[in-house]
């Protein structure tokens, strides 16, 4: 598998660095695939889920501000997950690069990381979006909502959650693919198969 340095061989004044983000939606192994990326490209994967959990534990301003939020069954205002993100970012295992997950989920959102990188003097190499079959995800879901017992997990609530991730995600990567910066990846497949398209992916992206 071609090392970080293999895909980012210029190294500019901070080093050789990659900023990523990774979309795809629910059973598609983006928790997996960040995972495994963060390990090959030797930077953090941050998800947003891990952001709030630590300003939650950590007691932070930010996080007693979620929790007020969630505590009433309301979602957390975009300006608090921005202002999370931005902490993160600007702790130092990220300076040498990271692969987002979660992040950014709307438009606002997109404006809001151009502007964090921006503070920052840094600019994003790659935005992955892992694509699956309709019908293969259904499966992939339900077989894991039957084994970890999850009566919730329908087939009709499956089928929203992907109706609605398809349809706040389709102006994003449309977005991002704009800019040059969509690497589109079938994540259907053994687990290595899948991460050595990624690579190959955001070697040709990178290059």
């Amino acid at each position: 598998m071609p090392s970080r340095h293999d895909l980012h061989p210029a190294p500019g004044p901070e080093g050789r660095v990659t900023r990523l983000i990774i979309m795809g939606p629910q059973g598609a192994g983006k928790g997996t695939q960040a995972a495994r990326l963060a390990e090959v490209f030797g930077i953090p994967a941050i998800s947003t889920g891990d952001i709030f959990r630590a300003n939650i534990k950590g007691g932070t301003e930010l996080g007693r501000l979620a929790q007020e939020y969630t505590n009433k069954g309301e979602l957390v205002p975009d300006e608090v997950t921005d202002s999370m993100v931005r902490d993160r970012l600007g702790e130092e295992d990220a300076a040498q690069g990271f692969i987002l997950d979660g992040y950014p989920r709307n438009a606002h959102q997109v404006g809001a990381l151009d502007g964090i990188l921006g503070d920052l003097g840094w600019q994003l190499d790659g935005v992955i979006e892992l694509t699956a079959d309709r019908d293969e995800l259904l499966a992939r879901i339900a077989k894991r909502a039957q084994l970890e017992g999850r009566e919730d997990d329908t087939e009709e609530a499956i089928a929203r959650r992907l109706d609605i991730y398809a349809e706040q995600t389709a102006p994003l990567t449309a977005a991002y693919a704009e800019r040059g910066l969509l690497v589109q990846v079938d994540g259907i497949g053994e687990v290595t198969e899948v991460t050595d398209r990624i690579v190959a992916g955001l070697a040709a992206q990178l290059g």
